[in-house]
């Protein structure tokens, strides 16, 4: 009993004794385990050694206690009820918990970009994530640059040259759910599209229009409804697409909001999906398999992004305490067409 409290003690090394066993005081062994790039490398070296040569193994807890006191990161957000957004929040969330930062949310309607951008200034922020729409937001972009401060867009067709960026290839991800809808039989396809003020909007629609046009079938311009990516506006879109006499055989909704509201509008007309009409969506969010049918989707993979942003995000702020910064950068995730009960052969 004696020998094991004895080998316990010895394994418990602190970081105090790490800081003796070389001859500097504590703080100096924290700077160096959180990442202080104010440490000269001749410290950080030794403390690296020593800490190998006691096994001390540090209190993780402790460590993103440190780091989350000196790295916050601003999350703007403008549909606080969108399922993308909440998607978008697990992978941040994921991935700060991990590397021991702070998120900072902030709301940000429209007209008050500036002002939000300046308010997450003032309260410290090392660095600011954009996603859609806030992500092709001119004004946004144009704050983020004159205050020279680290940023990250998300989902964005737009991305800035000189910036970095996260997303997938929407035009080809769009082209691929349409080639598959003509697969089954469909020519007779509507489209409700996305937010006019998002990039990713017109890539999904150009996307759907080149693979109809490559299969040599009309893109009819009455079987094209504006939406705004909310469910509301699907509702609206739905409608008037399915009130009609002559009313397409499937339904490509640009996000799955959207698509949601389209079935909802089917089911009031009694048509059955998918057996009278095929609906499909894009996002694949939670929201694809918690309605009845399941919603065929593209998946976009919007948690993984999320934490790609955040880990480029992260990086930049690293490098820039050490004066230098990561070279431009669109990264780009892959897509994937997820079939469920919402769609079938004609």
């Amino acid at each position: 009993m004696k020998k094991a409290k004895k080998r316990r003690r010895r394994s418990a090394v602190t970081m105090h004794e790490v800081a003796r066993h070389i001859g500097v005081a504590p703080m100096t062994v924290s700077r160096v385990l959180s990442g202080d790039a104010k440490v000269s490398a001749e410290t950080r070296q030794r403390v690296e050694a020593a800490i190998k040569e006691l096994g001390y193994s540090p209190n993780v807890a402790a460590r993103n206690l440190a780091k989350a006191a000196s790295v916050h990161i601003g999350l703007l957000y403008n549909n606080p009820s969108s399922a993308y957004l909440n998607e978008l929040l697990v992978g941040v969330l994921e991935q700060s918990s991990r590397s021991g930062c702070q998120i900072i949310l902030e709301k940000c309607g429209v007209r008050s970009e500036r002002t939000v951008i300046e308010k997450l200034l003032r309260d410290g922020v090392g660095g600011i994530i954009l996603p859609p729409p806030l992500s092709d937001s001119k004004v946004a972009l144009e704050a983020l640059r004159a205050a020279r401060i680290p940023f990250i867009a998300v989902a964005t067709g737009r991305p800035e040259a000189e910036g970095l960026s996260v997303r997938i290839n929407d035009y080809e991800a769009a082209a691929a759910m349409t080639r598959y809808l003509l697969s089954l039989g469909h020519q007779k396809i509507g489209f409700i599209l996305g937010a006019p003020n998002q990039t990713a909007s017109g890539q999904r629609y150009a996307g759907f229009a080149a693979a109809m046009h490559e299969a040599k079938l009309e893109v009819r311009r009455d079987w094209v409804k504006q939406g705004s990516f909310s469910y509301r506006s699907g509702l609206v879109a739905a409608e008037k697409l399915l009130t009609v006499g002559d009313h397409p055989s499937a339904i490509f909704a640009s996000n799955d909001d959207m698509a949601a509201a389209a079935i909802a509008v089917a089911h009031r007309q009694h048509l059955d999906v998918p057996a009278d009409l095929t609906i499909v969506g894009f996002d694949d969010t939670p929201l694809a398999t918690t309605i009845w049918p399941a919603l065929t989707t593209v998946r976009q993979p919007v948690a993984a992004m999320a934490r790609k942003a955040m880990e480029l995000l992260l990086e930049e702020i690293r490098l820039r305490s050490l004066g230098r910064t990561l070279e431009p950068l669109q990264h780009f995730l892959n897509f994937s067409l997820v079939k469920r009960e919402s769609s079938a052969r004609l």
